[in-house]
């Protein structure tokens, strides 16, 4: 399995779904599990996890410093 694919993956389907980025942000593990269709043991997901929050972190941050080079 390619995790940063997957993590890309699970990334876009969050984006797209409001109701999704909030239950991810309530419960990661279990959003993650509902999006890949497997049930896997609490901790196992832990590097697809940062990993997805980072890559959304790191999307508004760009974003912000998009509009923030606008402005000058």
């Amino acid at each position: 399995m390619d995790i940063k694919a997957k993590i890309t993956e699970i990334v876009d389907k969050i984006k797209k779904d409001p109701s999704l980025a909030e239950e991810f942000t309530k419960n990661p593990e279990k959003a993650i599990e509902g999006i890949i269709g497997v049930d896997i043991p609490d901790g196992a997901l832990d590097t697809v996890v940062t990993g997805v929050k980072a890559k959304l972190t790191g999307d508004k941050l760009s974003g912000v410093a998009d509009t923030l080079k606008n402005l000058f």
